[in-house]
């Protein structure tokens, strides 16, 4: 299957939900239907809604967020989009601030592994 981009995850959820009503869908994935309506207009889910939304979808997380060649060798993601990804739904934190978690989490998961830090490769 073709790669799915995570802005697309609301064009999916509607194509799989069809005819069936917002809150019945809500109630089969185990979110809210106002968290449910929010996704399919476009706004990113949180983690937990996210990882929701694929098992619903019969879809796996890494088909969304990329991580093909980003992945280190214990399968761990390695590029801070991932690893923020839901940090940009909270809406008290910035991109900036979110960007900034993300990074210092790739680092300490590359301390953590051994691995090069990936801001000595640039």
């Amino acid at each position: 299957m073709a790669r799915a981009r995570l802005s697309q995850i609301g064009t999916l959820v509607k194509e799989r939900r069809g005819a069936q009503g917002v809150r019945q869908a809500a109630k089969e994935i185990g979110v809210s239907s106002a968290t449910l309506s929010r996704v399919e207009n476009g706004k990113q889910p949180d983690l937990l809604t996210f990882e929701k939304l694929c098992r619903w979808l019969q879809m796996s997380p890494s088909e969304f967020l990329d991580v093909g060649d980003s992945t280190s060798s214990d399968g761990t993601a390695a590029t801070p989009a991932v690893a923020t990804a839901h940090l940009r739904a909270k809406r008290d934190i910035t991109p900036e601030l979110a960007n900034a978690l993300g990074e210092m989490i790739i680092r300490a998961q590359a301390m953590l592994a051994d691995e090069p830090d990936p801001e000595d490769d640039e």
